[in-house]
């Protein structure tokens, strides 16, 4: 749980690894809100943490910066825990939510998971919305989604930039693994994230930063690198499902995994397009192979194992 001199007075981060996406607590005179919800598998953790923090009080306002599972996955639990809570997504998916769409959600060609929940409203890039004390601007930055938005405080110069820009990086671009052109749009983003000129920012992973420059220096030197070598964002974005789906399940047998990657469409359109000279059971082995050589995995034997 992060609450600093750096964020705006009534601001409390709880930061929460690589399966769960950070959520950002508000409270103050307004109404008390909350910043994503994490992943389905953690809802409990999520809904402890807020209650205790809230002491008593209720949650009125959920906002997501997008519809990605690790980011809204704990919205159901919170709805039912909190009856009149009001959530906001971005625009472009109201209607694939209010009708439940799992596919047309990602839910289904990921291979993730994401219990049903409702929706109050949309958040309209362009606007403001308050939470705690402050308007927070609404800006439009597409690129690792095509509907995610970030959130903006001028006053104290926070930034909530999602899955935007990290400290090291920015989330995997997924329109670039359906087929569509999307790495302009992370430049985009990273523009205007420049433009806002933030003191603060709060990411989707990791820790609150403040190092801003070295930031978007990192992440434009990582996008120029997929870039003139789509094959590697290909590659990371497979280790990357797949990777979730170890920190999901923290242990299962290559069989298996191998079985997963088969029913998962996202696994299959990447393979079909990037490496379809390797057959989808040894690509899946080799991944794993590279998973466990860089530490982010452990074998042993059948199994594979989350480290």
């Amino acid at each position: 749980m992060t609450g600093t001199a750096d964020l705006p007075d009534g601001v409390t981060v709880f930061e929460r690894g690589w399966l769960s996406a950070n959520n950002i607590l508000f409270s103050g005179d307004g109404p008390v809100g909350l910043v994503d919800s994490g992943y389905c598998t953690h809802a409990e953790q999520t809904l402890g943490m807020v209650q205790r923090a809230l002491a008593g009080r209720p949650l009125e306002l959920l906002v997501n910066t997008h519809l990605h599972s690790d980011h809204c996955g704990g919205n159901a639990a919170l709805q039912a825990e909190f009856p009149l809570l009001r959530t906001f997504i971005p625009p472009g998916q109201a209607e694939q939510v209010r009708s439940w769409d799992p596919v047309a959600l990602t839910y289904v060609p990921t291979g993730q998971l994401c219990p049903r929940f409702g929706i109050t409203g949309v958040l309209a890039p362009g606007s403001e919305i308050v939470l705690g004390d402050q308007p927070w601007q609404i800006h439009a930055a597409p690129g690792h989604d095509p509907h995610s938005i970030i959130l903006f405080e001028p006053q104290s110069r926070t930034l909530i930039s999602a899955d935007a820009l990290w400290e090291s990086g920015f989330g995997v671009v997924f329109p670039e693994m359906e087929g569509e052109e999307a790495f302009h749009e992370v430049a985009m983003t990273l523009d205007l994230i420049e433009q806002l000129s933030p003191r603060t920012i709060i990411p989707g992973h990791g820790p609150v930063f403040r190092t801003v420059g070295s930031a978007l220096e990192f992440a434009r030197k990582r996008l120029e690198g997929f870039v003139a070598n789509p094959h590697k964002h290909a590659l990371h974005a497979a280790k990357v499902l797949l990777k979730f789906k170890l920190l999901e399940l923290q242990r299962l047998k290559l069989s298996d995994l191998v079985g997963w990657a088969r029913a998962t469409p996202y696994f299959g359109l990447v393979h079909q397009a990037w490496f379809p000279e390797t057959p989808l059971e040894q690509w899946v082995v080799l991944l794993a192979e590279n998973l466990t050589r860089s530490g982010a995995a452990q074998r042993e034997g059948e199994w594979l194992l989350n480290t």
